[in-house]
This record gives structure tokens, sequence and C-alpha cells, in this order.
């Protein structure tokens, strides 16, 4: 049927395989697969349905889902890291008194290991002196002494190993004061709120590690959204399989030296728009390999850096 009918009660309205618009009070079972619009006896819609789904897009949505909850997993996370930095310190002099008392008390503890290791050089020089009395007498040297000698040795290299460890243990304890001396700084001083400046730093961290490119506002989002799709086409070894305003998808990997990319565009809870960027790889252990590998981890960690500065280079 090619026209609609006002005597109808309903109809549906669809768009075929051949983008001709068809009518019919019921839908053939073969043409169910399209996006179809249920229309009332006024011609008005009442309920639309989206085409079917493929497999691939519908294994998507799920890793999409999945992004979504990592990057909320993110935010959390760091909620938790600003609430307890904000509730142990008043100010950057409470820090820096703390971690006073933290080098102190490694240095005090690197002291006793480094007495522990003055000591057991002396002992073995000891027990070498005694071996070297043995030999200038023209006595053979006791199995006890060389076992002695040897037990010294490994003490001595087993303390200096601890004496690095504290060293780097110090390094290591100033660094993450230094970088919560920086985070209080940031979360002090700043004008915005402490639950507005730890979504910041989840979503740059989202960016980073996940593969997503947040969008300040829906017309930079459409500009964004084309260099998204640009960047799928450059990186993908497939080729394309779907192209639509939201979801850009090349085909399944069917090599193990396959990447696969997809980018979508979906509304989130704290902005407007985000675009995410999945990676899949070939159904295999050296698929699957590639897919958790360096490659892949460059191109997640590239996605928002090429849309930014394909974005500023397009002002």
């Amino acid at each position: 049927m090619s026209a609609y009918s006002t005597s109808a009660k309903k109809m549906y309205r669809w768009v075929d395989e051949n983008n001709n618009v068809r009518f019919s009070d019921q839908m053939p079972p073969d043409q169910i697969k399209y996006k179809r619009e249920t229309l009332n006896k006024n011609a008005r819609v009442v309920n639309i349905v989206e085409k079917e789904k493929t497999k691939a897009q519908q294994e998507l949505e799920k890793r999409l889902e999945k992004l979504r909850e990592q990057q909320e997993e993110i935010f959390i996370k760091q909620k938790v890291k600003d609430n307890v930095l904000l509730s142990t310190f008043r100010s950057l002099s409470d820090i820096d008194v703390v971690l006073k008392g933290k080098m102190l008390a490694l240095d005090s503890q690197r002291r006793v290991v480094q007495g522990n290791l003055k000591r057991l050089k002396k002992q073995l020089k000891q027990q070498q002196q005694i071996a070297a009395q043995f030999e200038r007498d023209g006595q053979k040297v006791s199995q006890k002494i060389e076992k002695d000698i040897s037990s010294s040795k490994k003490q001595i290299e087993k303390t200096l190993i601890e004496v690095s460890k504290q060293f780097e243990k110090k390094r290591a304890v100033r660094k993450k004061f230094e970088i919560d001396i920086a985070r209080f700084t940031f979360l002090t001083q700043s004008k915005l709120s402490s639950h507005d400046l730890t979504r910041k730093t989840a979503e740059s961290q989202a960016e980073t590690e996940l593969g997503v490119y947040i969008c300040e506002n829906e017309k930079l989002c459409e500009k964004a959204w084309k260099f998204a799709k640009k960047f799928v086409h450059s990186y993908s070894t497939t080729g394309l399989y779907v192209e639509t305003d939201q979801l850009i998808m090349s085909k399944e990997p069917s090599k193990e030296t396959d990447l696969s990319l997809s980018a979508s565009k979906t509304a989130v809870k704290y902005s407007k728009q985000q675009l995410f960027l999945d990676i899949r790889c070939h159904i295999s252990s050296l698929g699957k390999e590639l897919c958790i590998g360096a490659e892949a981890r460059n191109i997640r960690h590239s996605f928002s850096t090429f849309i930014k500065s394909a974005l500023i280079a397009e002002k």
C-alpha cells in the first residue's frame, strides 16, 4: 500500500531497503527489521520503533555501557581520594608536618639497616682475617670459617638491597605527598566546588584511559563528531560497516592483526554529550593480546588529543 487511508484505525509507515516510503495496517514479517512509525487515524505519529540492531551493534552497546560504568568508577575513586585528603588535612602546613614526620621515621629505619650493614661488614672482615691467618700458618681454612664468610656475604648482599629499598620508599612517599600537596592546593584555592573539581579530574582520566572525548557543548560536539569519524577511518584496519549520526563502526576483525574501531555519540549524566571510542580485536589469544597491548592503548590515549588538536586547527 503506497498511501495512507484516514479510515484506518492504525497504520505503519517505514522506509524499505530501496528507500521507498511504505504504509500498511500490518507489518510484513520481512520488514520488521526497519525503523517504523505507528500512525493514528489522524496520521499523527504515536509510536516509533527503531531499526532492528545487528548483533555487532548490540554488542557495542554492551561495551559502551561498560565504558560508562568504568568512567563512573573513576569518578567515585577520585571523589573518595579527595574527601580523604580534605578531611585529613586543614592546611598545607598540616601536610608538611606529616611529611616531615614520615621522612624522619624512614630515615630512622634506614639508619638501623645501615647500622646492621656496618656490623656485617666488620664481621666479614674479621672472618676473612682469621682465614688469612690460617693460610699464612700453612693450615687449611676450616669449613666453619668458610661457611661463616659465605653467610656474611649473603647477609651483606641482602642488607644492601634493603638499604636501596629504603631510599626508594622514601622517594615514593615524598612523591605521593607532592601529589597530595598539589591536589590539596587545587581543591582549596579553586572557585569551583570540590565535587566539580573531582568530576573534571575524573573526566580527564577517562579521556586518557578509556578513549573518551567530552563535549563542552552540543555545537562543538557536532564538529568533534566529524573528526571522531576521521579517526575511526584512519586507525581501523577493517572496512566501514555502519555510519550514522550517532554511530560509526568498522567491520568485525577477520584477522588476528585487525583492529576494528567504533565511535559512539551518547548523552551522559554529567555533560550533554560524550564521544566514546571502542576497539575490537579478533577472537583469539593473539587478538586479545593486541587489544590490551601498547598499540591499542596508544590509540585510546590519542583519541581525545586528536579531536582537540583538529578542532584547534580548524579555528
